[in-house]
């Protein structure tokens, strides 16, 4: 079900269509890549796979702290209808920030948090399916994805990306009004209540997966059959093929080296997330914490370097992703063994500094 290897490039391919394995060319040059700080960078095949890939037509939107992004094929007709549906969805993608953030003063989830430790408040009812997945994901996880970690953040000074180390009594009050488990939901009338005091929602790691594919409806419903959709280059939605292509291809930096790439995925009606704790980190004598707390012990996960998963939906990619680096190696290829068809890529430390390890689960490597 899963292999190990050390440092190199590795090349897969997604999708249900996408039945076999296909000859790829390992190893290639990625210096062409470079422009992107990210961990995932985004492009066509490489110059020696024997396609043209057609132009692309991109349109993107600022929100939720990061670049939304729809690339289109641009040699196709109706440019003018995919482009004004691109636009709908990106504005789509603008009010469902509006109404997740707890960034601001007035929103949704800004009521919710005010007033659910008081009485039951109604939630619209997508919103409210995307907590009914966060239960899901916290019970099959055993509490390592939980949405209800804001305070562990700011204890930490990552709400403010100020890294500080909490004092004893800070972390202690944090995880008194941490867990999912004082979370009650009304499935019948689709409300939520909070059991204690002081408990939030906050859906930092779901949010720019659900987005995605709320907004992927969008174009759906106009009939744009082929494009690839990104929230902060982090989790990445794809529908069709770009022309001359298999799908649509995503590659996974290496986190010591990001001019370099360890995995390339080609993706066919699939959503890919990918979590690292890089880019989001300080070091104190000697030792970095990442923005990536495990809600159980209220400290940073350090096991891996980062996870890549490939799912049907950008909302089970994100938080899927989140929870695997929370729950570390092994929790993840059990989770992965029940669930087949999840697939992972963990990028792992190796055993000389600088090294990394990959280990892909439930994943379709090309033929070399």
């Amino acid at each position: 079900m899963s292999s190990e290897q050390p440092t190199h490039r590795r090349e897969f391919i997604t999708g249900r269509t996408a039945g076999k394995l296909v000859q790829g060319a390992a190893g290639r040059a990625a210096d062409h890549f470079t422009q992107f700080a990210d961990a995932l960078s985004l492009g066509s095949p490489a110059p020696t796979e024997p396609v043209t890939p057609g132009y692309v037509l991109s349109l993107s939107r600022k929100a939720m702290a990061c670049e939304f992004e729809i690339r289109l094929n641009a040699d196709r007709r109706g440019d003018d209808r995919q482009t004004g549906a691109a636009m709908e969805a990106l504005d789509l993608v603008e009010e469902l920030e509006d109404q997740m953030t707890v960034y601001r003063e007035v929103g949704e989830m800004v009521e919710l948090n005010q007033q659910a430790s008081h009485d039951w408040v109604e939630v619209e009812p997508r919103l409210f399916a995307m907590f009914e997945l966060a239960d899901t994901l916290y019970q099959q996880t055993g509490g390592a994805f939980d949405i209800t970690g804001g305070p562990l953040s700011r204890a930490w000074g990552f709400d403010v990306r100020r890294g500080r180390i909490p004092t004893e009594e800070q972390l202690t009050a944090a995880r008194s009004v941490v867990g999912w488990q004082y979370v009650e939901l009304d499935r019948d009338r689709h409300r939520v209540r909070f059991n204690k005091p002081g408990v939030e929602l906050n859906v930092n790691s779901i949010g720019k997966g659900y987005a995605v594919d709320r907004a992927a409806e969008v174009l759906a419903e106009q009939g744009v059959e082929n494009f690839l959709f990104h929230g902060g280059r982090s989790t990445l939605l794809a529908r069709g093929q770009r022309t001359g292509c298999e799908g649509w291809t995503a590659r996974v930096r290496h986190p010591l080296r990001p001019q370099q790439v360890v995995a390339e995925f080609t993706l066919l009606n699939q959503a890919l997330s990918t979590s690292g704790a890089a880019t989001q980190s300080f070091v104190i004598g000697g030792q970095r914490y990442g923005h990536l707390i495990d809600p159980r012990t209220g400290q940073p996960a350090d096991t891996m370097h980062s996870v890549t998963v490939v799912a049907d939906n950008g909302a089970l990619a994100d938080a899927l992703s989140t929870a695997f680096f929370v729950m570390g190696e092994q929790a993840a290829v059990d989770y992965c063994e029940q669930h087949p068809e999840v697939q992972a890529l963990l990028v792992l430390a190796g055993n000389t500094p600088g090294e990394v390890r990959l280990r892909p689960l439930n994943l379709v490597e090309r033929e070399r």
